[in-house]
């Protein structure tokens, strides 16, 4: 066995009454990829704040080479050589790419100025490590979640960490991606870098992980070997009981045409740098039925799910959209809202949640018009419309008005989908609706999407999880460059033919295919 880079023995930390992480013991090898599981709630990320330095009044010890240290502040976790890549982006949409790469690390030159040239060599020289294609000089605030991501990472993995703790570094990667960081992570192995690794994809872990531990309610359920254990094995450990099926079972009938989009293309007013407008984008989505938006990053998922929102980059377009046999073209949300069309967005924290507001007011913001009389918002009607969302949604939470920042990543993401739901929509449009959440809360989102469905919703649903669309979708229509490039029913196709037509292997439908 190679040498304890970091040990951690006996933690325990609480916060008020509640117990978030009881006399854990944890390990990070050198070229180990340690993965730490759990649901959300569990302790992974209080063990980890303890570990980077985030928290620091806690019981136990952490040794690092065999040292025992205390960290006081962030600062000194780096300083032992411990970096961490945070689920929640930690950029500054302000700056240039390059910016954010050296952020509090600025070359200077003779006369303590910032030395720009060598900042851009800089910034190069990490984003090609990596593999990366990004100009260093675009801000950051103009790339997508996706590419925000890779520079977080190429950030971290600049500070030439002995030990990178890694949260959900995937969550908004498309496949191509995901590779790409694999084989940095097998380089960083091969130096004698611990890598802890936290992920809610259990294909990830078996691919990548050389032990899993799982934590349970603040505690340590168990250390297994992913290769062999198997994907229920650790589901089971997470949860305390089995789950037999995770994405549940499809919808036995549809009806009639709810969406029907055809060849709609979108000529923004004003281009933006990373964006991938409809282009040629066909497709129908039936009452009762859940269809599937798959392609490569950049392929225009996130873009047409805005554009059918009335989110979208306003300009020219052309081809047709009709909602029940209705010409639709939403200017804004608030129209769409009214013709019964709901949006779950791809970044909860930055597009769907105003993190400081109690999640009773979270969950009716949509729906506040249903809920006054005269201008007056009824508190009663209010209260229960609440409490039945929470009740319907298990959402977990003391009391309505905990603030939703509060609330684990799970829990917040059912906030959103409780707040569109009051708003009684008809069609619902979902860009990477289980981002960051955990197993048990995705059974629990699919569970809600095919109980939906059975109740006559007509749900499109964008997601870079390939296993995502393939157990939950009736359909699975594939982008490329804006333009729909295949309709595959879900039940005859597989991975492999959804990455052939993403990357142009396939021929476009006709309209009657779509």
């Amino acid at each position: 066995m190679s040498e304890a880079l970091v040990t951690m023995t006996g933690i325990t930390k609480q916060f008020g009454g509640v117990v978030a992480c009881r006399d854990v013991d944890f390990t990070i090898r050198a070229g180990e990829v340690h993965a730490l599981l759990g649901e959300n709630g569990a302790g992974k990320s209080t063990l980890m704040n303890v570990l980077s330095g985030v928290v620091t009044d806690h019981d136990g010890e952490i040794t690092v080479a065999g040292t025992p240290v205390r960290f006081h502040r962030p600062a000194d976790a780096q300083a032992a050589g411990i970096a961490t890549i945070h689920q929640e982006l930690d950029l500054v949409p302000g700056l240039s790419v390059a910016e954010n790469l050296v952020l509090g690390r600025e070359p200077r030159t003779r006369l303590r100025l910032l030395d720009r040239r060598a900042m851009l060599r800089t910034a190069r020289e990490q984003l090609r490590q990596l593999g990366v294609d990004l100009d260093p000089r675009r801000p950051v605030g103009a790339l997508r979640v996706g590419e925000q991501q890779l520079v977080e990472i190429a950030r971290a993995l600049s500070l030439d960490a002995r030990v990178l703790v890694m949260d959900e570094p995937t969550a908004a990667l498309a496949d191509a991606e995901v590779r790409r960081l694999f084989a940095t992570i097998e380089e960083l192995r091969r130096r004698g870098v611990g890598i802890v690794y936290i992920s809610h994809r259990m294909e990830e872990i078996e691919a990548i992980a050389d032990r899993a531990t799982v934590l349970r309610n603040g505690g340590v359920a168990g250390t297994v070997d992913p290769r062999t254990a198997g994907p229920g094995e650790i589901i089971s450990l997470m949860v305390g009981r089995s789950v037999e099926t995770l994405f549940g079972s499809a919808n036995a009938k549809t009806g009639a045409p709810l969406l029907e989009v055809d060849d709609l293309t979108v000529r923004p007013r004003h281009r933006r740098p990373g964006r991938c407008e409809p282009a040629g984008a066909t497709l129908t989505v039936r009452a009762g039925e859940i269809v599937g938006l798959a392609g490569l990053m950049g392929a225009g998922r996130t873009e047409l799910l805005e554009t059918l929102f009335g989110a979208g980059a306003k300009g020219r377009r052309s081809g047709s959209v009709r909602l029940d046999g209705v010409a639709y073209a939403p200017a804004a949300p608030r129209q769409a809202l009214r013709r019964g069309v709901g949006f779950v967005p791809e970044d909860r924290r930055g597009s769907a949640l105003v993190l400081g507001h109690a999640t009773g007011r979270s969950i009716v913001l949509t729906a506040l018009h249903r809920l006054t009389t005269a201008g007056i918002v009824r508190r009663r009607r209010e209260r229960a419309a609440v409490a039945g969302k929470i009740a319907e949604l298990a959402i977990k939470t003391p009391s309505a008005n905990v603030p939703v920042g509060a609330l684990s990543g799970g829990n917040q993401q059912k906030v959103v989908f409780a707040r569109q739901l009051l708003a009684g929509p008809r069609l619902l449009l979902l860009d990477e609706p289980t981002r960051g959440v955990d197993i048990g809360a995705k059974a629990e989102i699919y569970r809600l999407l095919h109980r939906l469905a059975d109740d006559g919703m007509g749900i499109l649903l964008a997601s870079s999880e390939l296993p995502e669309p393939l157990g939950v979708c009736d359909r699975i229509v594939v982008l490329r460059a804006g333009r729909t490039v295949a309709d595959l029913p879900a039940a005859t196709t597989d991975a492999a033919g959804i990455l052939a037509a993403a990357m142009g292997q396939h021929s476009r439908p006709t309209r009657e295919s779509a």
